[in-house]
């Protein structure tokens, strides 16, 4: 089914609220769950509060767990809080377990065991389990809906116990197989499953190479190790390869964009993600602690540039040109960072080292500046017609993108060295340390040349 676009989920809505308003509620039920979950759930984004409370009453739990699976996740706490809570309770039991663990993580806990206590007690003892589990771990994304059968079953029987279970599950394309401890041993694809002999073993068509991720596993290196074999789902073991449950892709991809999302707002000096509906009290509460320190270190920048005042007094036409190389640094700084975070996210820096990717960028930086270097002496020598004056920018802006270009790979290096995330080596950070780097090359070397710029 094709995915519609704003205007046609508008003509839709509005043929579906006319059905509201008029108590339809035989037409409004068939035309919205005609839809697909996801066009569901962004029409009943866009609607007010009052609105969304008569969705509520049409649509029965195990439907509206369908729409709130696909809810944009920073709205889906406001959906459930204010939901009846037996309906809300039932919704979430109605749920996959690893998505309404999702939900139940950003709720008070107080409501949560609220919703627990009154919620189905087969469902809430799943929900439970996953609920233990530390956040961003294999443990806290993985779903306990799965088919697993066993080895000494024939083909025909795990036929029939995958008719069984399959209603159930979240997929049914990998089959997992555990002996008599139920340790994972094997997998079997459902393919292979189908078209197997219906007397032999599952013992005797299982594959015994099995990829799997220990509970405890960072949710990053789950998304890496799915990412590397192009799995659609990934057993999780405990510490004796107990089968505990599998994370399917769907969770990966939600996984991704979290991350990306995250370090995007690290790289910008955000210390968390700012939604659309973050207030601007809060959105500047997160983003002062930084500005702070950024500002601290603009003072030692601007006291920087105050050591060199008889040096400004003297060629006062060199302060035209601290912009210029201050922002180049910046810049290119800002440039190897993000290639340097970039390589430990995706696992590159443990194939190619870390000397490989300095020295990658130190060459790189090399030519940048040496580029820009011979540009910039030309540009000031027909601008000003110093031709000394030329030399030192030309100098100075190598010098300058080939020490940033170092910094900006180097910074987060050294942090992931010592366990901290290297996305906090913010695009504002490498850029202000940059500057001051910067302006200690340029005046140094012009105060070192300053008899020849004063002639």
């Amino acid at each position: 089914m094709e995915q519609l676009d704003v205007q046609e989920r508008k003509r839709i809505w509005d043929n579906i609220e006319s059905a509201l308003v008029d108590e339809q509620i035989d037409q409004f039920r068939t035309e919205f769950l005609e839809l697909h979950p996801y066009d569901q759930a962004k029409i009943f984004e866009e609607q007010q509060d009052s609105i969304r409370v008569l969705i509520y009453s049409y649509l029965s739990p195990e439907e509206f767990a369908d729409v709130l699976e696909h809810v944009d996740s920073d709205r889906a706490e406001e959906f459930v809080t204010e939901m009846n809570p037996m309906f809300a309770s039932q919704v979430l039991a109605e749920m996959s377990a690893d998505d309404a663990v999702d939900i139940l993580n950003d709720l008070d806990k107080n409501k949560v065991a609220s919703y627990l206590t009154i919620m189905d007690e087969d469902a809430a003892d799943e929900i439970k389990q996953l609920l233990h589990y530390e956040e961003k771990t294999a443990g806290s994304i993985m779903t306990t809906e799965f088919v697993v059968i066993h080895t000494n079953q024939t083909v025909k029987e795990a036929m029939r116990h995958l008719r069984k279970e399959a209603p159930e599950a979240e997929t049914i394309y990998y089959i997992y197989v555990v002996d008599v401890q139920k340790r994972l041993v094997g997998v079997i694809s459902l393919r292979d499953l189908i078209i197997a002999e219906g007397d032999f073993l599952v013992a005797d068509v299982m594959s015994e190479r099995v990829v799997s991720v220990p509970v405890g596993e960072g949710q990053e290196e789950v998304a890496q190790k799915m990412r590397d074999y192009d799995f659609l789902a990934l057993p999780v073991v405990d510490f004796q390869n107990h089968l505990l449950g599998i994370i399917t892709v769907d969770d990966i991809i939600d996984v991704m964009d979290e991350e990306a999302s995250e370090d995007y707002s690290k790289l910008a000096g955000i210390s968390d993600f700012e939604g659309s509906n973050m207030s601007p009290v809060t959105a500047a509460k997160k983003r002062l602690p930084w500005l702070v320190i950024l500002l601290f270190l603009g003072l030692f920048t601007a006291s920087i540039i105050g050591r060199f005042e008889a040096t400004l007094d003297q060629v006062a036409v060199l302060a035209i040109f601290i912009p210029l190389i201050a922002g180049m640094a910046g810049n290119t700084g800002t440039q190897a960072l993000a290639v340097a975070v970039r390589a430990i996210a995706t696992g590159e820096l443990d194939k190619v080292g870390k000397s490989s990717i300095i020295l990658r960028e130190a060459m790189t930086g090399l030519i940048i500046g040496v580029s820009c270097g011979i540009l910039i002496t030309m540009v000031v020598y027909l601008w000003k017609g110093n031709f000394y004056l030329g030399i030192l920018v030309g100098i100075s802006v190598t010098a300058t993108l080939i020490v940033a270009t170092v910094a900006g790979a180097l910074v987060p290096l050294i942090m992931h060295r010592l366990k901290i995330d290297p996305a906090v080596a913010s695009g504002p950070f490498i850029t202000t340390i940059n500057d001051i780097i910067s302006i200690l090359i340029y005046f140094g070397m012009a105060t070192a040349f300053m008899n020849l710029l004063i002639q």
